[in-house]
């Protein structure tokens, strides 16, 4: 049996909603959408980015000992590509004296 009488209402209005509420509701969720995905954007980056500096290449110098070095906690290999692509590389050979672009 349901109760009925004075004082019980609705839980929720019975019209439907109208085409403003309706329109500022998916505004909200676009906007929500939107700055999480910056947030994302951003952590995933590290923050701000890092410029790029350059190496000059001394004796016994490989572009493993650079990468391995100036990037401690990073994944050689994956740094050792970034090298030969930053400076348009085609052999991982280096010159004493020659300048290398590391990416930040």
């Amino acid at each position: 049996m349901y109760a009925a009488g004075y004082g019980i209402q609705p839980t929720r209005s019975l019209r439907p909603p109208s085409g403003f509420r309706i329109g500022a509701r998916w505004l909200a969720v676009a906007l929500l959408v939107l700055v999480s995905a910056v947030i994302m954007a951003v952590a995933a980056h590290g923050g701000s980015p890092q410029p790029d500096t350059t190496v000059v290449v001394q004796p016994g110098d490989t572009l493993w000992s650079i990468a391995a070095n100036r990037y401690p906690s990073d994944d050689v290999r994956v740094r050792v590509e970034d090298i030969e692509h930053a400076n348009g590389m085609q052999s991982p050979d280096l010159k004493v004296g020659q300048t290398l672009r590391l990416p930040g």
